[in-house]
């Protein structure tokens, strides 16, 4: 960070920075993050009997799988828990983060050098092999002044796993990063992704969950300097019990700065359940930013639950814009009826529907290989649900 990005920050906390009612103050210290009972606001939709242990936060030796592809420059190393802590790293704001970082032995840093412009992403594959594996995951992201990367990280397999990751993103630099949620049916993973964004720079974060039995992600982004732009990007699909959730928070510390949610996410099956809460903080020295935030759910079946919770906390009206919308609904019966007037099949029509709500969100992503495996997965989704699709009137 720049000095005159730190003396942004600085000049942020002296003019009062007040805490988000759904955003509890950063802390390493376990007893700063009680158990939760489900009924503090920021835990109250979700499971926590189905969380297998996670919040006990007992210490383990398992760990994932790693299998990496890094472009040349990029590097990959463990480092200790006071390294992380030293470079900066955005310090846990719930129980599962500060878990993490106290159980994890260290950090794996990903440094992706300052002036460095790659078009081949970096990949960070993580498999799990068993549920009763409990593991915990502390990654620290490093992109330097005006880089510009990709960078994937995958989870696959199954396991109880718990992680926080920072994503500290430099003056001047463009980065893309996803995450995706692909576990086996029995996975349970709690995430937090914390970005800070440099002065004048871009970021593109995105979400997305499909397998798993609970699965709970919390990415939040602030700015450490005027100008910094992120947009924050979801797609979910849940099936039968599972429990997908996602929680955002914008918190403009800088002024001049943007932030763009949209999140997706359709549902199907008996016991299906999605949560979605987006939360913006305009600070009083976030004069002149500009933000919306938007959520879309998509009920493919009866049985289905769908949360969706947008908020703003604005402290200063002296901005360029701000907003947010959210809708949950089921299929759009004109639609269908136009497909199968024209002699589209119904099972084909519910299919070129859902694939018409994702489509722009997908085309959004900006890494192709991971777009056309998630038109692959849609339909592998829709395919378990042949003849089973439609929500009663």
């Amino acid at each position: 960070m720049t000095d005159t990005a730190r003396e942004s920050v600085a000049s942020a906390v002296e003019q009062g920075r007040v805490a988000s009612h759904l955003n509890p103050p950063a802390s390493y210290d376990l007893a700063d993050h009680p158990v939760p009972t489900g009924r503090e606001e920021i835990w109250r939709f979700t499971p926590l009997k189905r969380l297998r242990g996670i919040l006990d936060g007992e210490p383990s030796d398992a760990q994932l799988t790693w299998d990496t592809r890094l472009p040349a420059g990029v590097t990959l190393k463990q480092v200790s828990t006071e390294e992380a802590a030293a470079l900066g790293e955005l310090a846990p704001t719930d129980r599962p983060a500060a878990l993490a970082v106290a159980n994890a032995a260290g950090a794996v840093l990903l440094d992706v050098p300052a002036e460095l412009e790659t078009d081949e992403p970096v990949v960070l594959r993580l498999s799990g092999d068993s549920v009763e594996d409990l593991v915990w995951g502390h990654l620290v992201v490093r992109v330097g002044n005006h880089a510009r990367a990709t960078i994937v990280v995958e989870h696959t397999g199954s396991a109880r796993y718990s992680a926080i990751t920072s994503v500290l993103v430099g003056d001047g630099a463009s980065v893309n990063v996803l995450t995706l949620q692909d576990w086996d049916d029995d996975a349970v993973h709690m995430g937090r992704d914390a970005i800070r964004v440099g002065r004048d720079a871009f970021v593109r974060h995105t979400s997305i969950s499909f397998g798993g039995d609970v699965v709970r992600m919390h990415a939040n982004v602030e700015y450490a300097g005027p100008g910094g732009d992120a947009e924050l990007l979801g797609l979910y699909f849940a099936d039968e019990g599972q429990h997908i959730e996602h929680r955002l928070f914008a918190d403009h510390t800088a002024p001049k700065t943007k932030s763009h949610v949209l999140y997706k996410g359709a549902l199907q099956g008996q016991g299906a359940h999605t949560v979605w809460i987006g939360n913006v903080l305009i600070r009083k020295v976030a004069e002149g930013i500009e933000t919306y935030e938007e959520n879309r759910n998509l009920v493919l079946t009866d049985g289905c639950q769908a949360d969706s919770v947008p908020n703003l906390e604005i402290e200063t009206g002296e901005i360029e814009g701000a907003g947010h919308a959210s809708a949950t609904g089921r299929f759009d019966d004109e639609q269908l009826f136009y497909l199968q007037s024209r002699g589209v099949p119904e099972d084909e029509a519910h299919r070129l529907v859902v694939h018409g709500f994702f489509n722009d969100l997908v085309r959004k992503i900006g890494v192709p290989q991971i777009e056309e495996r998630l038109l692959a997965t849609i339909e592998a989704e829709l395919a378990k649900n042949v003849g089973g699709i439609g929500v009663s009137a």
